[in-house]
């Protein structure tokens, strides 16, 4: 008898990324920012820093962030889920952004 290939492989260890992409600072590096925060804006030389340009439309900002999911029942109107639903498959998360901006554009509190 055939193994089963559904099964589903173990999960991965999460990491914060700030422990993937950040190295500790040297000495000399931690001197050289101590002395760029005592100077006046108008002091500090940008001769040598690059141009900014903007992203390119196919970079995703802060990718690597993913909040931790749980499972909740919630009673929402009939018509309001059918409105949801008529998005398509990805009803669910098109609910949890519209949840996420206005929790962001809404002061915490009653």
């Amino acid at each position: 008898m055939a193994k089963k290939k559904s099964a589903s492989s173990r999960q991965e260890k999460r990491v914060p990324a700030n422990e993937l992409f950040t190295a500790p600072l040297s000495d000399k590096e931690r001197r050289e920012l101590q002395k760029l925060v005592s100077m006046a804006d108008s002091q500090v030389d940008y001769s040598d820093a690059p141009e900014s340009q903007t992203p390119p439309p196919e970079t995703h900002i802060g990718r690597f962030y993913r909040p931790i999911k749980q499972l909740v029942s919630i009673r929402v109107d009939a018509d309001v889920l059918a409105w949801f639903r008529g998005r398509g498959k990805r009803y669910q998360t098109y609910m949890n952004e519209v949840l996420r901006r206005e929790m962001q554009t809404r002061p915490r509190g009653r």
